[in-house]
Order: structure tokens, then sequence, then C-alpha cells
């Protein structure tokens, strides 16, 4: 694997950077007003939520602490998947839609499996050194 210099050149954030891009649009033009403090909020926080994970890992330049911050963006990641679930099924979003997004999260979450994958095995290195 390449050696990365910023959170911001993973491939890994890129494209959650890009599905929590997705989301976002999909939210504000989506989500009623009456759930504005609700289920809107709780899906741009848990969307938001991946990304930052990722990020403040990365930062921690400790490789556990980033393996326990993807980890909780894969948490996020899966929350906001429930998020859009209940969208739908309040009728705010359609199914064909629903499932696009599904597979944006599955490609999320395989990124994020093969990133943290990378660092356990990066740690077992480094331990043994």
């Amino acid at each position: 694997m390449a050696t990365y210099n910023h959170f911001y050149d993973l491939p890994v954030y890129k494209i959650c950077r890009e599905f929590r891009k997705k989301v976002s649009t999909i939210v504000n033009n989506s989500i009623p007003q009456k759930e504005e403090y609700r289920l809107k909020s709780q899906i741009l926080n848990s969307s938001r939520s991946i990304t930052a994970n990722i990020a403040e890992g990365f930062g921690r330049f400790h490789h556990q602490e980033n393996i326990q911050f993807c980890r909780q963006a894969r948490g996020s990641l899966t929350e906001t998947m429930e998020h859009l679930i209940t969208a739908f099924d309040e009728s705010f979003i359609e199914e064909t839609l629903l499932k696009e997004l599904n597979e944006d999260y599955k490609e999320c979450l395989k990124s994020l499996n093969l990133y943290i994958k990378y660092l356990k095995e990066a740690k077992n290195i480094s331990e043994k050194k």
C-alpha cells in the first residue's frame, strides 16, 4: 500500500466522502421540514461521523488507535444505512434510491474493512520489529 501524508488522500476516505456528500444532498432535498431535528439530523450526523472518524484515526499515528476509529467509522456507516432505510420506510425516499445507496454503502464497507485489515497487518509488522 502506498504511503499517505494526509487523511484526505486515503482511498477509503475518498470513497466515504463521496457517500457522505451524496447522502447529504439526498437528505437535504428529500426529508421534510418536520423531520429537521429528528431523522434528518440523525442521518447528517452519522454520515459526517464516517469521514470524521477516518480523519481522526489517521491523526493518531498509532495503528491500534487508527483501527479503533475506523471501527467507529464503520459503525457510523451502518447507522447511516439504517437511517436511510427508515427514510424509505417513512416514504421519504424511493426504493430505487435506497438500493443505489445500499450499493454505495457496501462499497464503503468493503473499503473500510480492507483498510482495517491493512492497519492490523501493519501493526503486527511493527510489533515484530
